[in-house]
C-alpha cells in the first residue's frame, strides 16, 4: 500500500489530497478496508449486513473490486471508527456510483450533495428501505416497533 500526499500549490484554500492505494478488503456494501485503514465510501449508504440485501450488497462490492487497485481519495470527515473517501477502480469508475447504479445501495444526499441520485434505481428506496429509513433518522423507532 502506498499512502499518496498530492502537492500541488499549497494554500489555505487548497489543503493536501490524501490518496490511498492498493487491493482492498470489502467490509459491507459501503466500506473497505486498504492497508488495515478502514474506508467509509463517501456519499452512499448501502444496507447493514443483516438488513435486507446487506449481503447481496457485501458481494456485489467484492465483484467489483476483486483484483483491482482502487485509489480512495480520503476526505476530511470521520464516519464512526472510519476514515470517509471517494473511491475509484483503475479505469476510473466511480464505486459510489456503481454501487447505487447496481441498485446496491442508495446515495445519501446529506453527504453527496445528490451526487448519485440520478443514478438510483425506480424501486431502490423501496428494496432498501431500512437503509432508506435510517437516513431519515428514524432507524431507532423502526427497530423497536419490530421487537
Amino acid at each position: 500500500m502506498r499512502v499518496v500526499v498530492a502537492r500541488t500549490t499549497q494554500t489555505a484554500a487548497q489543503p493536501l489530497e490524501r490518496v490511498l492505494r492498493g487491493s482492498c478488503w470489502v467490509i459491507d456494501g459501503d466500506t473497505i478496508i486498504i492497508d488495515k485503514i478502514r474506508i467509509r465510501i463517501a456519499g452512499i449508504d448501502a444496507p447493514e449486513l443483516d438488513h435486507p440485501f446487506g449481503k447481496q450488497s457485501k458481494w456485489a462490492l467484492v465483484k467489483l473490486c476483486k483484483g483491482q487497485v482502487v485509489t480512495a481519495r480520503i476526505k476530511p470527515e470521520l464516519s464512526y471508527d472510519r476514515m470517509v473517501a471517494e473511491c475509484f477502480l483503475p479505469d476510473g469508475r466511480d464505486l459510489g456510483a456503481e454501487m447505487v447504479r447496481a441498485g446496491m445501495a442508495l446515495d445519501w444526499p446529506k453527504f453527496s450533495g445528490g451526487k448519485y441520485r440520478h443514478l438510483e434505481l425506480a424501486d431502490a428506496r423501496k428494496k432498501l428501505w431500512r437503509a432508506a429509513v435510517r437516513q431519515r433518522g428514524m432507524m431507532g423507532a423502526v427497530e423497536r416497533s419490530l421487537d
